[in-house]
């Protein structure tokens, strides 16, 4: 059998025939050459449905793509592709039907690496596909376009919307959940009342009339947005956030309370309020042994931070029993005239922010509409910003996070029935 008819059957390239082999030493590393050439006799624009038979001149343009390695050597498609004159996009390069516009890797190759990115660590991912890591955010944009539901936006009624720092320095992604689906519909870079603006200007005609609810964390900017663009839908405060601020104001507490033991000669007395921070903020039922012995001092210690860690679990009991909404309301409000008269200022602030917040927070229990899945996805989403740092940009980030918990499907080349790019 012919090397080009046995690497014809091999590869399986769609529109494709191979022509011809080589084996091209590079750096005393042998790289496999596979010369193509498409089937089609027409010419396509790779930014739309435009085809011809015309050329635009007869300079040829040399292309290479890297595909998925043979025998443990690099693999590279390589042909001449014609130029042609689109009518919307003027003269370009054609399309070819095994790589994605713009790509120097095969669609097979990106499916690959995009795949093993959203389930492993990204030095792992750059060592095994041997391309730089900011190489796989161009490949995650490009296959996130790809593969996402376009129809995601369509049908929404329950939504929650969350901010999630994608790198430091306070660079955000806004994040809007489908509660239906448990899925991240929409995002974009930045945090703030614009931001938002951007996801109701994307929603289909009628989609705005549709949506009942929105869920958020009790920050103004989301909250201004949704009451200017879509006023008829309710805005819900979720539990997850209200209990958040409070477990926020503990934290300053025991800050303050650490930064007064620091002028003490004994040192010890400071560092034990330094360790006692997952002690005072994790549910009792999760301490392990030495934060309940941290915790059981701290109760024998008293005093304002001691208060204070009881003001947060009673808040926490209240949403945790399945009170009528009613009962819920007035347990709120209990607590909040109770940590009003705690004379301690992060609580007596927690408390005011609640009441004036009350009717978003009965809202929230009425329908029974948590940020809890929107949470949930959130630490997935954190592990992976983490592998984002080396992208630079917040497209590439953000398309990791939807392709990871988007309505999306990813496919490994040659792993299902039929060829996944045919």
């Amino acid at each position: 059998m012919r090397a080009t008819t046995l690497l014809n059957r091999v590869f399986d390239l769609p529109g494709v025939r191979v022509t011809g082999v080589d084996l091209d030493e590079v750096d005393g590393t042998g790289q496999v050459v596979i010369e193509v050439a498409l089937r089609a006799r027409l010419l396509a624009c790779p930014a739309c449905s435009f085809t011809t038979s015309l050329r635009y001149d007869r300079r040829d343009v040399d292309s290479s793509w890297r595909h998925l390695d043979l025998g443990g050597r690099v693999c590279r498609l390589r042909m001449r592709r014609r130029r042609l004159r689109c009518p919307t996009h003027g003269v370009v390069t054609q399309k070819v039907p095994f790589a994605r516009p713009g790509a120097r890797f095969t669609a097979d190759f990106e499916d690959l690496v995009v795949w093993l990115v959203t389930r492993s660590d990204k030095t792992t991912v750059a060592t095994f596909a041997r391309v730089a890591w900011r190489t796989v955010g161009a490949m995650c944009e490009r296959v996130a376009a790809d593969v996402i539901d376009p129809h995601r936006l369509e049908g929404l009624v329950d939504i929650g919307v969350d901010e999630i720092s994608w790198r430091k320095h306070h660079r955000y992604l806004t994040l809007v959940s489908d509660h239906g689906t448990s899925t991240i519909v929409w995002g974009a870079p930045g945090k703030d009342a614009a931001t938002l603006g951007k996801f109701f200007d994307a929603l289909p005609e009628g989609g705005l009339e549709q949506l009942e609810a929105v869920s958020m964390d009790l920050g103004l900017a989301y909250i201004k947005a949704v009451r200017e663009r879509a006023p008829d839908a309710v805005i819900c405060f979720d539990p997850f956030h209200v209990i958040k601020l409070v477990t926020g104001a503990l934290d300053s507490v025991r800050r303050q309370v650490w930064q007064s033991a620091r002028r003490y000669p004994d040192k010890a007395i400071a560092k034990k309020y330094k360790g006692a921070r997952w002690a005072l903020l994790k549910n009792p039922q999760d301490l392990t042994d030495d934060q309940g012995d941290t915790l059981k001092a701290l109760r024998r210690n008293g005093g304002a931070l001691w208060r204070a860690y009881q003001l947060k679990e009673a808040l926490r009991a209240v949403f945790t029993g399945d009170l009528p909404p009613a009962d819920v309301m007035d347990l709120i409000d209990r607590w909040c005239s109770r940590a009003q008269r705690s004379r301690i200022p992060d609580f007596v602030k927690a408390a005011t922010t609640i009441r004036k917040n009350k009717d978003g927070i009965c809202a929230a229990i009425q329908r029974q509409l948590s940020n809890g899945r929107h949470e949930g996805l959130n630490n997935k989403i954190r592990t992976m910003t983490r592998r984002a740092y080396g992208f630079h940009s917040p497209e590439a980030a953000l398309a990791l996070v939807m392709l990871t918990c988007g309505p999306t499907t990813l496919t490994l080349p040659y792993h299902t029935g039929s060829h996944p790019h045919s």
